[in-house]
């Protein structure tokens, strides 16, 4: 069956095409801070992982659009999966004319055709669950080459980063007290919200030092707490979350460069630089591990194979030899909020209370004391009928 064919008849099974404004940036991560239900993401993302698709679906758009490939095949990623299971229609492979698709133009997504008006404006592959499915059967054949890339990876952030590793090195002066105290860090990863959830005794009772990783910050402040540290490229966080008084560490590139300095500068906001090679999270489990920090627990940080493959090669390294480096100290809260689930639903809680109300009442009515708080309430009830019954003209019931 040939290409275009086949492209026809999927367009006649889906019928007249899915319509909609678009919403258009490369970082997908900035679109879903903007994106609203109904609208047609349009993104440029190469192997869309789990929480960049996880943040579309919550924005319930009516297509995502991608001009890259949403599995290069190099791992499984997850992300074409959770989108495809989520019932969105996900064309991939549109190329960079996608891209100069104007901010809030009308859009019609029809099979592997995207069309402004009568005008074609990009063709890609339509996925579904049979492409995705194939499309990750052939990337797990080639883990074998992440691996090998992994561990040269590995070697060569050793060789950069070894005095920060083995002796704390360039880890910069903070005011924020960590000796001897216990240090929650969250990150807007894998079921972060949920966990934070589970935690709320735990904060509650222990009084953890709140860091917020980029995003972990409005997290945190989303969640009722305030952040006591930020660190980050500060690409993700919030005006209101560098403004709440939390002490600022931004992460600068190994040769001082830090694009998100001027942005801070700009609110007038104290903060420090910390250039280092490694991922925004590996720097704050650094800091706090060489500031004293008694224990240190991760909420929505990366502890996969995949995770890391989703970070990309550079961020790979520095997770993996960060946590080798912390130890003992550190503790991984990902994923509490699925460690237990109550098995007693809503329902039965109200069915419990409503038996519970009628075993009080058989209870009472058994007694003589009932009996008496019975008639009472009959006769206050009684007296207030036949009160409303006066008021709108209607004679009183006559008493017994």
């Amino acid at each position: 069956m040939s290409p275009h064919f086949r492209r026809r008849r999927q367009q006649a099974d889906t019928g007249p095409g899915t319509t909609g404004p678009a919403r258009v940036d490369a970082r997908t991560k900035n679109l879903t801070k903007r994106l609203r239900p109904g609208e047609i993401a349009v993104i440029d993302h190469e192997d869309l992982d789990r929480v960049s698709a996880e943040a579309l679906v919550a924005c319930r758009p009516a297509a995502v659009l991608n001009a890259a490939r949403s599995t290069s095949g190099r791992y499984p990623n997850l992300g074409p999966g959770i989108l495809v299971e989520a019932g969105i229609p996900l064309v991939d492979d549109l190329g960079s004319a996608v891209m100069a698709v104007k901010e809030g133009q009308v859009l019609t997504v029809d099979g592997d055709e995207v069309r402004a008006g009568d005008v074609l404006v990009a063709e890609g592959t339509a996925q579904d669950a049979d492409t995705v499915e194939a499309a990750q059967a052939q990337a797990r054949e080639g883990l074998s080459v992440q691996l090998e890339a992994f561990a040269t990876n590995t070697m060569d952030y050793v060789r950069k980063e070894r005095d920060l590793l083995l002796d704390g090195v360039g880890v910069p002066v903070v005011r924020t007290r960590f000796e001897g105290r216990h240090v929650l860090i969250v990150v807007r990863g894998y079921h972060y919200k949920e966990d934070l959830a589970m935690l709320r005794p735990y904060i509650r009772e222990y009084r953890p030092l709140l860091i917020g990783v980029d995003g972990g910050a409005d997290a945190l402040i989303e969640a009722g707490h305030s952040p006591d540290m930020i660190v980050g490229d500060m690409d993700s966080v919030s005006d209101k979350a560098l403004r709440s008084g939390a002490e600022i560490v931004i992460h600068a590139y190994r040769d001082g460069r830090a694009p998100g300095q001027r942005r801070v500068e700009d609110l007038g906001v104290e903060h420090v630089v910390f250039p280092a090679t490694g991922t925004s999270e590996d720097i704050a489990m650094l800091l706090a591990d060489d500031s004293g920090a008694e224990l240190i627990v991760a909420v929505g940080t990366h502890d996969t194979l995949i995770e890391f493959l989703d970070k990309g090669r550079s961020g790979m390294a520095s997770t993996f030899l960060t946590r080798l480096r912390v130890g003992s100290k550190l503790i991984d809260a990902k994923g509490v909020s699925q460690l237990y689930r109550t098995r007693i639903s809503s329902w039965q809680l109200v069915l419990l209370a409503v038996v519970g109300l009628l075993a009080l009442f058989v209870a009472l009515a058994a007694t003589n004391v009932g009996q008496t708080i019975f008639g009472l309430s009959g006769a206050w009830f009684d007296d207030l009928v036949n009160f409303f019954r006066s008021l709108v003209g209607i004679a009183p019931e006559p008493t017994t």
